[in-house]
């Protein structure tokens, strides 16, 4: 128990019982014959109330043990369970709330239950984790009913706990589950490859209707005496590397998550769709403080928790990303012709380490900027216009994204291909952009 907590408290009914027994001593001042019983029933009063004062101290904690997932996805609801066991003789009546961290955002809390002698009950409630990285549950807070009521004794029951709160990897469940039943479409990813079509020979089969003619073997058909087609399917073994910008911009809110906490969101969507596809998936994180995080690009199906267990706890910082030097980075560190993705939050100023960077990573690698846009600027344009403060939002907005497309601009003419999105649709259009380069062979 806290050294601060204050043991026990007046319960409401406590507090209306004070308030009779306030109206019956003014009805002894005004009517003298209740005056002689006033002191005797005052007296009993505060011997009851301190009895049960006494009994509520004394009662039995109830055992309280908590169930929650040791690894939760940030803005996902989760289910908490509480476990509350009533080891003593007598009833209880109890109030539980779970002390969970103060960055969960929680709904079910406090609850209240009954608990028999020898009995034990189970309560839930969602808990919505909103940022990343370690989190700790303190015990489990409870207020006993004293026996008659009158108080609510305070106590702590049941052990702290720590969960880690990763990028939202439920997404990626839910992926599989839809490409599983060819329903892909739901959720925006576009499926437009035509059946058998791709860069890499894949197998003989016999021709079908709706294949290409130019897909006809007409050797295997001479030799088997019926119409035989080659089916080709998209590239493996080719190399995707995620660059995440961890910089002072990538703190920018639209909701309830960052900037950051999206591009986390899409890469990790992004590396999953690519391990399906064959390919292997690294990640340099820069504008950390201290080194760069990076892990190398693997194939195999640890490399999603690889990816989670190094970027989990990453936030954004106060610094300003190099450009340049994460490009020195990359070509040290891949030798191999690879997909480089970037994620960031371009600004007009950024062309002076930006486009060398690109320049230098064009030199081996095919690169694609993505680029979070904030919701605001998309609200601010569509806004009617009626006063003059509105148009002066709208204008001013106007002139910022016409900045923005002078700076894509020159990303564009470096040989970069890139695209401005709000953070909601950031890891759809990672999936699109990406299989559509699988498709045109341009990896």
């Amino acid at each position: 128990m806290s050294a601060r907590q204050v043991p026990l408290l007046p319960a409401p009914r406590l507090l209306w019982a004070v308030a009779a027994l306030a109206l019956l001593a003014l009805a002894a001042a005004l009517l003298p014959a209740l005056g002689a019983a006033w002191p005797y029933a005052a007296a009993a009063f505060a011997a009851v109330v301190l009895a049960d004062a006494a009994a509520g101290l004394r009662q039995a904690v109830p055992e309280v043990a908590r169930g929650v997932p040791a690894s939760l996805a940030l803005g996902v609801r989760t289910e908490v369970r509480l476990r509350a066991v009533n080891h003593g003789a007598r009833a209880l009546r109890v109030e539980l709330n779970d002390l969970h961290p103060a960055s969960f955002e929680c709904e079910g809390l406090p609850q209240r239950l009954a608990l028999a002698p020898g009995e034990w009950r189970e309560l839930r409630y969602q808990a919505r984790p909103l940022a990343r990285g370690e989190v700790d549950f303190g015990q489990t807070a409870l207020r006993l009913d004293s026996p008659l009521g009158l108080w609510q004794a305070q106590r702590r029951a049941g052990a702290p706990g720590r969960a880690r709160v990763f990028p939202n990897f439920r997404a990626l469940a839910r992926y599989t589950l839809l490409a599983t039943d060819h329903r892909l479409s739901q959720i925006g990813v576009l499926q437009v490859r035509r059946r058998g079509e791709g860069m890499e020979f894949h197998q003989l089969r016999e021709y079908r209707q709706g294949d290409s003619q130019r897909a006809i073997d007409w050797k295997a058909t001479a030799r088997t005496a019926k119409l035989i087609a080659r089916e080709y399917e998209d590239e493996r073994d080719q190399r995707v590397l995620l660059v995440i910008d961890c910089g002072r911009r990538m703190g920018a809110k639209d909701d309830a998550l960052s900037h950051f906490d999206h591009a986390l969101n899409a890469a990790l969507l992004l590396a999953h769709v690519a391990l399906r596809q064959g390919d292997a998936v690294g990640v340099l994180a820069i504008g950390t403080q201290g080194a760069p995080r990076y892990v190398a690009p693997r194939k195999s199906v640890a490399a999603v928790n690889a990816i989670l267990e190094r970027v989990y706890d990453l936030e954004p910082t106060l610094a300003m990303p190099d450009f340049e030097q994460a490009a020195r980075e990359v070509m040290a560190r891949m030798r191999r012709r690879a997909l480089v993705v970037m994620l960031t939050n371009l600004r007009d100023e950024d062309d002076e380490t930006l486009l060398p960077a690109l320049a230098l990573l064009r030199k081996r690698h095919l690169v694609v900027l993505a680029s979070l846009r904030e919701a605001i600027l998309g609200r601010a344009l569509a806004a009617r216009v009626d006063s003059f403060d509105r148009a002066v939002t709208h204008a001013a907005a106007a002139g910022y994204l016409a900045q923005r497309e002078r700076a894509f601009g020159r990303i564009g003419a470096a040989g970069a291909l890139c695209f401005d999105v709000e953070p909601e649709m950031l890891a759809i259009s990672l999936v699109n952009r990406y299989l559509e380069l699988k498709r045109q062979g341009q990896l």
